[in-house]
């Protein structure tokens, strides 16, 4: 069995549940888990902890606001302490696999160290950051794009195996990235169905409405909460007997905050923030319809949003923009609204609530077709593949690669 260290940047484990999934699945296939992972104030504050079975070292960083110069801050200093806590934890263990979860896509650049001591490289790609930075910034913000490019070019370049979150990133690994295609394994972010079960619809989080609406996920400006809130100001057209519950943090929550009190809709929108596995489940449950308001861009009609597949879970109808890897899991499952037109989102919630049998269809159908095909069950066997083949010694010499005065590439 292998000594595997987990790295990811953006949010603590166990709080990002996809990744704690993989470590779980990893730790129960008796390899030895080590996660690195940055420290959250009330969600992940202890610097070390033993779950699990699972060692997790945790390190503190500043929290991007919301700009550019913000962004490298964070990351300048997530960069270092990953690099001296790797190299740490390393001096004690020593390690087998490296795994890196983007984004950012820097992390294995700061442990390529580890290849010196035989460690296999595993880039576990799970946004596209050059069209992230897009998304968040602009087309003129061309340094950092470019930038960008040349961080996940670096690791494609230094992964012995890349996991991809569908065949789109697959895709790009392969096209973009001129990685093996043997060496890609896709690994969807699945819930895991086992720890992922139904409780009791909780009347109380109605708030004495008829209908309860909910999101839950990251609130940054790629994740189009600002949609489902001029969206549910538009279905006040409809009716007005309803309370939605937004179910998470990030950069964009001040400004989503103010925009709900300008649109007047304070007394009808609720932010719990993040919630535990219990609550989580519990409001969905209880929803009636949830929401997946991600705007149609380059990167999200390539991205497999996990809230998808937790709503479908739990049984639950979903109005979404039409994305192309949306479609891919959702199917009927959902109600498609005109790209990034929130009034037509508004009608697609409104119809969904007039209507209980086509939610219960649509809840019947997204819970099947998670269990036939998207449940993190069916993702082991991809992740367990992708082990397999980091372990052998099949590694090639690779082509270094040169830019920006760096070369990147397998130690000489």
């Amino acid at each position: 069995m292998a000594r595997v260290l987990f790295i990811v940047q953006n949010v603590p484990v166990p709080a990002k549940q996809h990744v704690w999934n993989q470590l779980l699945a990893l730790s129960a296939a008796g390899h030895e888990v080590v996660a690195i992972c940055p420290q959250w104030e009330g969600v992940a504050e202890a610097r070390f902890e033993r779950r699990d079975g699972i060692d997790i070292f945790r390190y503190r960083q500043p929290h991007a606001t919301g700009g550019p110069l913000s962004y490298l801050r964070e990351y300048a200093a997530a960069f270092w302490r990953i690099r001296r806590l790797a190299k740490r934890v390393a001096g004690t263990r020593g390690f087998d696999v490296v795994q890196a979860s983007n984004p950012p896509d820097f992390l294995l650049l700061a442990v390529r160290f580890l290849r010196r001591g035989g460690a296999r490289l595993i880039f576990d790609h799970h946004d596209f950051a050059p069209e992230l930075v897009l998304v968040k910034f602009g087309e003129r913000r061309r340094v950092l794009h470019r930038l960008t490019q040349l961080l996940e070019s670096s690791s494609y370049r230094l992964a012995d195996v890349v996991i991809a979150n569908n065949e789109s990133y697959r895709r790009a690994a392969i096209e973009r990235g001129g990685v093996r295609p043997e060496t890609v394994f896709v690994v969807r972010s699945g819930p895991d169905l086992n720890r992922f079960v139904a409780l009791p619809s909780d009347p109380l989080l109605r708030r004495g409405r008829a209908a309860l609406i909910s999101y839950i996920g990251e609130i940054s400006t790629q994740d189009g909460v600002d949609h489902a809130i001029r969206a549910l100001a538009h279905l006040r057209e409809y009716r007005d007997d309803w309370h939605a519950v937004i179910a998470g943090d990030g950069s964009s929550l001040a400004d989503l905050r103010r925009l709900t009190s300008e649109l007047d809709l304070d007394d009808h929108v609720e932010f719990a923030g993040w919630l535990g596995s219990e609550d989580l489940r519990r409001l969905l449950c209880s929803s009636d319809v949830c929401l997946a308001p991600d705007p149609k861009t380059r990167l999200t009609d390539a991205c497999t949003l996990v809230k998808i597949a937790e709503y479908m879970a739990m049984s639950r109808p979903i109005v979404s923009y039409d994305l192309v890897e949306s479609r891919v899991t959702a199917g009927p499952a959902a109600l498609y609204a005109t790209a990034n037109d929130p009034s037509d989102f508004a009608r697609a919630i409104a119809e969904l609530l007039d209507d209980p049998l086509k939610r219960s269809e649509m809840g019947r159908i997204g819970r099947e077709r998670v269990t036939q095909m998207f449940s993190f069950e069916q993702s082991k066997v991809q992740l367990r593949a992708a082990y397999e083949f980091a372990l052998r010694d099949t590694r090639e010499p690779r082509r270094p690669l040169t830019r920006l005065g760096l070369r990147f590439g397998p130690p000489q």
